[in-house]
């Protein structure tokens, strides 16, 4: 069975959306959300309405901010995340953004074709806050292979480039992920 990397993050805004502090941030949502919807290796993205700076609206609060998308692999979400103009927004974020002091980015594999809830999402994301990492919720830092054949959960010695997290920043190195 193919299997697509769900990935759900939050973060709690220092002001109202329409506030002048955040004024930037709005101006890049509309071409970040377009370059996710055509890079390689995008499957789908909860969408807030059909407006470029329409943002998902739920019961968890006003200030807080939800961006929800699927993947077909680490990889390909790694690339927009960290080898796109995204970057910059993600340099950017304690701007806009508070710090956390709990996990705020959450991902977990899912069957092709899944769509998952918001629900689903946050379901997750306080299962990594409440247990830590396992294969059911986990984080680029602590990433967990898709379930199959092979199974288990890959070293991060192998892999070098998952020793980044969307909690931090990597610096550029080249040929790194």
């Amino acid at each position: 069975m193919t299997m697509h990397l769900a990935q759900m993050n939050v973060g709690h805004l220092r002001a109202p959306l329409d506030s002048p502090e955040l004024t930037d941030f709005m101006a890049g949502l509309e071409p970040v959300n377009a370059l996710a919807e055509s890079a390689p290796g995008f499957v789908w993205r909860l969408k807030g309405g059909d407006g470029p700076q329409d943002v998902v609206r739920h019961s968890h609060g006003d200030h807080l901010l939800v961006n929800f998308s699927v993947w077909e692999s680490r990889e390909t979400l790694w690339d927009f995340a960290y080898r796109t103009v995204h970057l910059e927004f993600l340099r950017r974020r304690r701007e806009w953004f508070l710090r956390m002091a709990e996990p705020y980015s959450v991902m977990w594999w899912i069957p092709a074709g899944h769509v998952p809830t918001l629900e689903e999402g946050m379901d997750r994301l306080a299962l990594l806050r409440a247990e830590g990492p396992s294969p059911a919720a986990f984080t680029f830092r602590d990433f967990h292979e898709a379930p199959g054949p092979a199974g288990g959960r890959r070293d991060l010695r192998e892999a070098p480039e998952a020793a980044g997290d969307l909690r931090e920043t990597p610096e550029p190195a080249g040929g790194r992920r």
